[in-house]
């Protein structure tokens, strides 16, 4: 037992000698004489708990519960904090109160259902000062009454009910002889909800203690009873899966004269490493004084068979207190040059976000000159991805590489009408020219092909394949909406009233555009049914090719014995010519009526396709270049655009983003300067 209890001494020496060295500058070397005198002392004859360590620490604690107090942790820097940790009924409120010298709530249940922050500062006067501080408001108070505030301040922010709440409950605690601590104290851990709890109540309890003791910076207090097994506790077990090494977690063993047997054992063992070592401790019970309960701690693990040979560095509220005291500071010395780079480098960081926002306008002239800016920007995007294939503006949006995709959707419509029915020579070959010639046929010459019959049938095919270009039309303009519109809410994202008539322009615009295109387009249809006509060598070229064709053609048909039930024709494939056997008198007219139609469909495809394009070109190119400014300026000074004095009034979004980026920085500015006076104090400490 003896050398059980040397080894753990040894242990804790260490560990003392580790954590002061860190901060030197700031505390001091009479420290570790402080500590020493501490030991085994009872408090009743003692001098305040941390006196003269006190003055050193006083500052630094100051400065960290400045900066807990502008929040500045909701900016994502996390503060030394020292997080009591616990199963419910394991004497987590009894060690506080020691610590404190004050009563805080008891009772069956969960005790604490808001995180608790414990600042305790020593305080000259004899008269204790007390407060709490809740939702924006201080309520003071006193030591008879404490107790029962906090259980009212505690309804107030989580409910009359058994539920717990996430919000911070603060207990200012200035009185003589405390320790200068600060601490969070969280709800027992309860894995069986009680009547008027939610069901998930563990779930609730785990995930607000995972996110006080998850951060690098917090330092676990885990309050244990002395008659659990250490390895299954719950609250190990959180305080393992964050802190694997224990280098951050001090526990502190309660109870222990309920169960002595066997707690050397444990502490010594420390089979769930604990790296800041362990705190043994006795409970206060009933109406005893904290004098009282600290002299009769004193004498118990002075003269008790068991637990008198646990070493004296490691038991008593004073070491506890002493132990907090040195670990607090030392983490927040060790911490506090990266919180004040931290600070640094998010400030700067708000302020270029903020820089990055739009100009808030208060000028007329002001909102013209942006206005302009943002259209001329628009404009040039715009004929980037449309007119001129650069897209490195959006480069990772295929969607928005707009010269591409015109391409591909024109070579898709090219496509749509060489492949339809009536642009394949072969479907019913020969059958509707000879019956358009039987009805076309007139008193006169024999040997003339009957012009009408070609303009019926060309009318006929055009007016089949004609809703091919109208179905192009639409199509090619609803993708051409989507990009102005897409480009048009990028660049004045950050004026709401620009954007809503940027917005109405764009639609405006684009319909008109989408009808004048449909007419023009039913135009060229009309104009391809109502003569024939080109110019291009390429029709008299092809037809006389496929008419080269005709004596073999008619040869095969009407003269070969074996009568074949299909013949081949260069550039138009098998047909089918049995039935045209039928038809010896026409044939020869038909098959010429049917190969001046192959070669001028050619043309009228291509006309198609041309066309379209010439005119897709020169629209997007109008559209860009004139007609897009003027709609856009005709909306924004109309009836329902409200005047360029609308680009005046911030979109609730931006207005939102700026007034949070604004506060933000207000709150890290006065943290930089919280944490500025604080690292001048130990520059001058050290010399």
């Amino acid at each position: 037992m003896g050398g059980g209890a040397k080894h753990t001494a040894s242990k804790s020496t260490a560990s003392k000698s580790k954590s002061t060295a860190a901060i030197p500058n700031v505390l001091g070397d009479s420290s570790l004489a402080i500590v020493e005198q501490q030991d085994a002392v009872p408090l009743a004859i003692n001098a305040p708990i941390v006196s003269s360590y006190n003055d050193k620490i006083r500052p630094l604690l100051d400065a960290v519960d400045k900066l807990r107090n502008l929040m500045v942790m909701d900016e994502g820097i996390q503060l030394p904090t020292i997080v009591v940790v616990g199963d419910q009924s394991s004497g987590k409120s009894s060690v506080l109160e020691s610590l404190a010298g004050i009563n805080l709530p008891r009772g069956q249940g969960i005790c604490t259902r808001v995180p608790l922050i414990m600042r305790l500062q020593h305080h000259a006067s004899v008269e204790p000062e007390l407060s709490l501080e809740y939702n924006g408001r201080v309520d003071r108070t006193n030591e008879d009454n404490i107790s029962e505030d906090i259980v009212k301040a505690t309804s107030v922010i989580a409910g009359g009910g058994k539920g717990i709440s996430n919000t911070p409950l603060t207990l200012l605690v200035k009185k003589n002889g405390v320790p200068d601590l600060t601490m969070v104290d969280l709800p027992g851990i309860t894995r069986v909800p009680v009547h008027g709890q939610p069901e998930n109540i563990y779930d609730q309890i785990r995930d607000m203690i995972m996110e006080y003791i998850k951060p690098e910076e917090s330092i676990i207090l885990n309050v244990l009873s002395a008659s659990v097994d250490f390895t299954t506790c719950e609250s190990i077990r959180m305080s393992q899966s964050v802190d694997k090494t224990g280098e951050r977690t001090l526990a502190v063993v309660t109870k222990v004269d309920k169960a002595p047997e066997g707690l050397l054992e444990k502490v010594t063992a420390d089979d769930v490493n604990i790296g800041l070592g362990y705190v043994c401790v006795r409970n206060r019970i009933g109406d005893e004084t904290y004098e009282e309960a600290t002299a009769i701690a004193h004498e118990l693990f002075q003269t008790h068979p068991l637990l008198s040979k646990i070493d004296k560095s490691i038991v008593g509220i004073p070491v506890l207190a002493q132990k907090l005291v040195q670990i607090q500071a030392t983490s927040i010395a060790r911490n506090l040059p990266e919180i004040v780079k931290k600070i640094n480098d998010r400030l700067n960081a708000t302020l270029s976000e903020l820089n990055k926002m739009p100009k808030s306008l208060s000028s007329i002239a002001e909102a013209m000159t942006a206005f302009m800016q943002i259209l001329g920007c628009a404009k040039e995007s715009l004929r980037k991805i449309l007119l001129r294939g650069e897209f490195e503006e959006y480069s990772d949006d295929r969607r928005m590489h707009c010269t591409a995709r015109l391409v591909e959707m024109l070579n898709q419509y090219s496509d749509d009408l060489y492949k339809c029915a009536e642009s394949d020579p072969k479907i019913r070959f020969l059958m509707d020219e000879i019956k358009m010639l039987e009805e076309a046929k007139g008193i006169a010459l024999p040997n003339f092909l009957p012009r009408n019959a070609f303009l019926l049938i060309l009318q006929s095919k055009v007016r089949e394949i004609s809703s091919i270009p109208i179905g192009f039309v639409d199509q090619v303009w609803s993708y051409i909406e989507d990009v102005v519109i897409s480009v048009l809410m990028k660049h004045s994202e950050n004026y709401y009233q620009l954007q809503l008539s940027a917005r109405r322009a764009g639609h405006n615009l684009m319909a008109k555009m989408k009808d004048r295109s449909i007419r023009w387009m039913m135009e060229i249809v009309e104009m391809e049914k109502l003569t024939d006509y080109t110019c291009d060598p390429e029709y008299v070229a092809e037809w006389n090719k496929l008419m080269a064709q005709q004596e073999a053609f008619m040869n095969g048909v009407l003269h070969d014995e074996e009568r074949p039930s299909t013949i081949a024709i260069q550039g138009i494939g098998e047909v089918e010519v049995e039935v045209l056997r039928h038809y010896p008198h026409v044939l020869a007219q038909a098959f010429d009526l049917k190969m001046r139609m192959t070669a001028y469909w050619k043309v009228v495809l291509r006309r198609f396709v041309d066309c379209m394009a010439l005119h897709l070109q020169l629209s997007v190119s109008n559209l860009v270049n004139k007609e897009m400014e003027v709609e856009i300026v005709n909306e924004l000074m109309g009836p329902y655009g409200g005047g360029i004095e609308r680009m005046l009034e911030e979109s609730p979004a931006v207005a939102v983003k700026r007034e949070k980026l604004n506060k933000s920085i207000k709150k890290l500015r006065d943290s930089k300067e919280v944490v500025a006076k604080i690292m001048d104090g130990i520059i001058s400490y050290g010399d």
